[in-house]
């Protein structure tokens, strides 16, 4: 059990701005077993980017307050995913080699189709958000799940693909390898009892098709592009998962 928590601790420090103890430690290998554990994170971020929409709506307009929302959550994660996503649209965006694509997204600056993506991205999430605090605790309960399953898909698509670029310069070299079937099946699991506890049955079997569908779609898309998943491209299944779920709760709504 202390092992789980420690696990848990790891992934929150990969995927959020939040300290953890020094007890924790660090080893390389925790980083590929504490991918179980990101759902668990999304789930916290989902949380807090939730409280404050609900605070922030009782003093402002639906818009300003899934701005501040939107901005606490993208300060929280330090924009990790929505600069994966980026430099997924810069690689992927363009008719180039699959060497030149992942030379590009491993260059730090953005270019014309990582900043047109992103502010596609973020408007569209902001948009949907904003119609759908028309019902205030679907709103809610919505954010919270789309950040918990968000992180999900990533280790599907950890499951389903190899690694594309050059595991020794990968920045998170334990993350390089197949997700295995526990962390897998942890990963899920959270997600799946989440989902139960937040939305109604319907909408919740609306939102886990999509995800089931996006994923699949990104791994015949990745599979052909680079013959694997990259950093980034984990990033961007964030991302577009996160959007499908609002998209999809917006319109049953």
């Amino acid at each position: 059990m202390q092992h789980q928590l420690r696990l848990f601790f790891v992934a929150l420090q990969f995927l959020t701005r939040c300290p953890v103890p020094r007890w924790v430690g660090y080893q390389p290998a925790w980083l590929q077993h504490c991918a179980r554990w990101f759902p668990a994170v999304g789930t916290l971020v989902g949380i807090v980017a939730a409280l404050v929409l609900w605070a922030a709506l009782k003093l402002w307009p639906p818009a300003v307050a899934v701005g501040l929302s939107m901005a606490v959550s993208v300060w929280f994660t330090g924009g990790f995913h929505e600069d994966g996503w980026a430099d997924t649209c810069d690689g992927l965006g363009g008719a180039v080699s699959h060497e030149k694509a992942l030379a590009i997204m491993k260059d730090s600056r953005i270019g014309s189709y990582g900043a047109l993506g992103l502010l596609l991205m973020l408007g569209l999430k902001a948009a949907t958000l904003t119609a759908l605090t028309a019902n205030a605790p679907l709103a809610l309960a919505g954010l919270v799940f789309a950040h918990t399953a968000s992180r999900a898909a990533p280790v599907v698509l950890m499951r389903l693909l190899p690694y594309a670029g050059d595991i020794e310069h990968a920045k998170a070299k334990p993350l390089a390898t197949q997700a295995g079937t526990d962390t897998l099946a942890l990963a899920l699991g959270w997600t799946l009892v989440a989902g139960i506890a937040l939305l109604p049955l319907l909408r919740l079997v609306a939102a886990l098709l999509a995800l089931a569908a996006l994923v699949l779609w990104m791994r015949r898309w990745l599979k052909r592009r680079l013959g694997g998943y990259t950093g980034d491209n984990l990033g961007a299944c964030q991302q577009l998962s996160e959007l499908a779920v609002l998209l999809v709760l917006a319109a049953a709504s």
